[in-house]
C-alpha cells in the first residue's frame, strides 16, 4: 500500500490497525493505529510503561493483539503460526535494550549467530560477512574478544552489527542509547542514520532520549493513554502548541500520560 507524505508517494512497510492489548489488569494498547513507511526512521516516545516496547513485540509477532491487525508488507501476521512468523522474522532485525549478547560467545560468534540460525555453515562466508558487519560499526579488531571486555556503547554497536548482518528490511531498536554517555549515544545515532541512508533500512526506535529522537527521526509518534496521540516530523512536534506535547518533550510535570 502507498501513502502520501509531503507530496511524495510512500510505501507502507508496517501497518498497525486498531491494536488493543491487555496485560493482566492493564489495558496497555487501546486502539493503536500507525503506518510506518519503507526506508524511514520512526521514533516512538511516551511515558514509561505506555506500550512502546509492547508495540515492538507485536511487530515481531512475540505478542499477538487481542484485537486489530499487524500488517507487514501485505501480510497480516496476527494470524500466522510460528512457521509463518519465522519467515517474517527473517526480514526484521532487533536491537534489544541491553544488547542481549551471549557472554559465552565471542564477538564474532555473536554477530554470526543470525546467519548460523538460518543454516549458513561456510566458515569463509561467515567470516567475511561478520568482518564486514563489524567494520561498519568500527569494531572489526574486536572480533575475537568476549562481550564482557567491552564497554556498554561497544556492546550496543556489536548488537547492531548482529541485527543488520542478514540485511533485514527493518530494524527495531528498544532504547538503543539507554545508559550510554553522550559520545556513545552520538555514535549509535550516527549508525542508525547510516543504516537508513546506505541500506534503505526501515527503523523503528523506542527511546526516552529526546535529543536522540530529534537527531534520527523522520517522524515521531507520541503514545499517550494507549494510543497514538501525535505523529509527525520533529519540526512539527517542536512547533506544536498542544500543552500535552510541549510538557512531555520539555520534561514538565503534567496529568497522567
Amino acid at each position: 500500500m502507498d501513502n502520501d507524505l509531503n507530496g511524495e508517494s510512500q510505501t507502507v512497510s508496517i501497518r498497525l490497525e486498531g491494536i488493543h492489548k491487555e496485560l493482566g489488569a492493564q489495558h496497555v494498547l487501546r486502539g493503536v493505529n500507525l503506518e510506518i513507511f519503507s526506508g524511514e526512521t520512526i521514533v516512538l516516545i511516551g511515558a514509561s510503561g505506555g506500550g512502546k516496547s509492547v508495540i515492538l513485540k507485536h511487530i515481531t509477532g512475540l505478542m499477538r493483539p487481542d484485537s486489530g491487525r499487524v500488517v507487514i508488507g501485505n501480510q497480516d501476521i496476527s494470524k500466522l503460526n510460528e512457521k509463518g512468523l519465522a519467515v517474517i522474522r527473517q526480514r526484521i532485525g532487533v536491537l534489544f535494550q541491553n544488547g542481549a549478547l551471549f557472554d559465552s560467545m565471542s564477538i564474532g560468534q555473536n554477530v554470526a549467530f543470525p546467519l548460523r540460525e538460518r543454516g549458513e555453515k561456510n566458515i569463509k562466508t561467515l567470516t567475511e560477512k561478520v568482518t564486514k558487519a563489524l567494520s561498519l560499526v568500527g569494531l572489526e579488531e574486536h572480533i575475537n574478544k568476549m562481550p564482557t571486555t567491552l564497554s556498554g556503547g561497544m556492546r550496543k554497536r556489536v548488537a547492531l552489527a548482529r541485527a543488520m548482518i542478514a540485511k533485514p528490511e527493518s530494524i527495531l531498536y528498544d532504547e538503543p542509547t539507554a545508559g550510554l554517555d553522550p559520545v556513545s549515544t552520538g555514535s549509535i545515532d550516527s549508525l542508525i542514520i547510516q543504516m537508513q541512508k546506505e541500506y534503505g533500512i526501515t527503523s523503528v526506535v523506542v527511546t526516552h532520549d529526546m535529543k536522540s529522537a530529534r537527531t534520527i527521526a523522520d517522524r515521531i509518534a507520541f503514545l499517550r493513554q494507549g494510543s497514538v496521540y501525535f505523529c509527525g516530523t520533529p519540526e512539527e512536534m517542536e512547533g506544536s502548541d498542544d500543552p500535552v506535547i510541549n510538557n512531555f518533550i520539555n520534561g514538565h510535570p503534567t496529568e497522567e500520560l
